[in-house]
């Protein structure tokens, strides 16, 4: 059975219109706002997480 994803605004966008949005479940999905049929990049949850850690540590 295919889990549906529903999309929200990522909160790492700022308001310069330069934005995506995140799907998250058993994996994570992220497109472009401005480009959704463009289609999307997919992370492992566990991949997802070690990349916000990382960016989180560089802040």
């Amino acid at each position: 059975m295919a889990t549906e994803h529903l999309w929200h605004k990522s909160s790492y966008s700022g308001g310069s219109g330069s934005c995506v949005e995140v799907a998250e479940g058993s994996d994570t999905r992220v497109r472009d706002t401005q480009n959704r049929e463009s289609g999307h990049l997919t992370f492992a949850s566990a991949e997802w997480t070690a990349l916000l850690s990382t960016v989180a540590s560089t802040e």
